[in-house]
């Protein structure tokens, strides 16, 4: 269990609410002049926990297969939770929460049906015009990502992916309409979810399906592809300071954190070379440039990356505001692995660490790894944090009671809200805003599970698109209520 330190205390506007993403949400895949993404093409994987790296295998026979199938294959994102018919409700319950913020993400393809098209989808531009509305007489600030792991089939069909520069264009015609249109409504921005991830699961980040690429390393085909993403996030920031002047623009990364298995120097620095490979890329968003760590790396790869002239201004204009992230689970790292037990996760696989407890998903819950992250990126980056992912996923269950008691998930917030606080009382971190991701239960990334459920309120749906769809609130709705309403001091009680 987490102890303080320090009392309790968040800043006066402290932004809490949580975090969704559109593919995992909205539903009504084929309404609204909504055009492919890759996302409807990804089925339902059963898959075990430690398998994680099956979860984001896809080839173009998968893409072919999910083109041609029909409303009996279990294809999760299409139907999602059917937040684009029921954002009104959905929304009620976030306030009733007392959420002061929440993320969401839009979709390119509800804007642009085809993202060559020249001119917006306008029913794509009314249904978020209508959902930032209702956030804000609520009282509920968006924060809005503008790719959050779906790009337009259009991409991997007829471009190459990110590997194709012209996508860098066709973003920043998308990101300009979402400023015009929807700026006067929205000040927190992101660029690209996740955005180390590319090299974890290529399709999702980039459209980039591996048999595609024939006689091209895959791994080289990735920095050609992230090269032109961080040139299209740097041109829309500055494109989003240009049209929106009180906006703010941030990067969003996956936090992983290790710790050493042992006092062995190469376990040390097995860590140091792995965080590494996640910071990069965020290291050119705030930054500006590319890190000599990275060249480096590519060189000794034998690889290449084609730019022009003008990209290294372009980065360097385009720096980001603040730095959000997220963070889930901590683990240990060893320089020889061999017979150790390896911990499983969603993005990476670790060693077991023997003084933390386990989800049934074996995720290891660590507080005091958000806290030691926090004083980590707050030192690196000199900028504001932003937490738009933390939580706790867990086969929930509806009792005979009619309820959803989630203890676990209780003490997991309040330990982590513990651990925020001490960041920043003791250790000085700029933290501006902590969002639990799947507020409201969703259809998970890497297997499209319903049962791994995250939120504070239930959705009757199973793995298989079976239920009525309903709302329940879980034990966890009250908390987290009682939470914000305190402006976190109600962690200080206990779970």
């Amino acid at each position: 269990m987490y102890r303080n330190t320090a009392p309790i205390h968040f800043p006066n506007g402290f932004l809490w609410g949580g975090a969704t993403a559109a593919n995992q949400i909205e539903g009504a895949w084929d309404e609204g002049g909504k055009g492919m993404t890759v996302q409807d093409c990804l089925p339902y994987r059963e898959v075990g926990v430690a398998d994680f790296t099956k979860q984001f295998a896809f080839s173009t026979a998968d893409l072919d297969r999910a083109l041609a199938a029909d409303a009996s294959d279990n294809y999760p994102k299409r139907r999602a939770i059917d937040f684009y018919h029921r954002y009104q409700g959905d929304i009620e319950l976030f306030a009733e929460m007392g959420f002061r913020a929440l993320r969401v993400s839009i979709c390119w393809s509800r804007i642009y049906t085809d993202p060559r098209d020249p001119m917006p989808n306008e029913e794509g531009i009314a249904y978020y015009l209508d959902l930032f509305k209702e956030l804000r007489a609520h009282g509920i600030e968006p924060i809005v990502t503008l790719s959050h792991y779906d790009p337009p089939l259009a991409l991997v069909t007829d471009f190459q992916g990110w590997y194709s520069r012209e996508c860098i264009d066709l973003f920043v015609k998308y990101a300009r309409t979402c400023f015009e249109r929807f700026g006067g409504l929205v000040k927190y921005w992101l660029t690209f979810n996740k955005v180390d991830a590319m090299l974890r699961h290529a399709v999702t980040s980039g459209g980039l399906i591996e048999d595609r690429f024939p006689g091209l390393p895959f791994e080289q085909v990735i920095y050609q592809a992230m090269h032109h993403q961080m040139l299209a996030s740097a041109r829309a920031v500055k494109l989003c300071h240009e049209l929106v002047p009180d906006s703010q623009v941030g990067c969003m990364m996956t936090k992983l954190m290790f710790y050493p298995y042992t006092c062995k120097p190469e376990d040390n620095l097995a860590i140091q070379q792995r965080m590494r490979s996640i910071y990069r890329y965020v290291d050119i968003q705030a930054f500006g440039e590319y890190p000599r760590y990275l060249l480096t790396a590519i060189e000794r790869k034998g690889f290449s990356i084609e730019s022009r002239p003008e990209d290294a201004d372009i980065l360097r204009a385009g720096t980001v505001d603040f730095v959000s992230f997220s963070y889930y689970m901590t683990s240990c790292m060893a320089a020889d692995t061999d017979g150790l037990d390896m911990a499983p996760g969603n993005t990476v696989n670790g060693v077991k660490n023997p003084y933390l407890p386990s989800s049934e998903w074996g995720w290891q819950t660590d507080p005091t790894g958000l806290r030691i992250s926090l004083v980590e990126l707050y030192d690196r980056y000199r900028k504001p944090l932003l937490i738009v992912e933390n939580g706790l996923g867990a086969k929930d269950t509806v009792e005979a009671d009619g309820r959803v008691h989630d203890p676990y998930r209780i003490e997991y917030l309040a330990e982590h809200v513990r651990a925020m606080s001490d960041a920043i009382n003791v250790d000085g971190v700029d933290l501006i805003g902590y969002t639990w991701w799947g507020c409201i239960d969703l259809v998970s990334e890497s297997t499209r599970q319903m049962s791994k459920r995250y939120g504070f309120i239930y959705v009757d749906m199973d793995d298989y698109g079976n239920g009525t769809f309903e709302r329940i609130k879980k034990d966890g709705f009250e908390y987290y209520r009682q939470i914000i309403a305190s402006n976190g001091e109600h962690a200080s009680t206990g779970a």
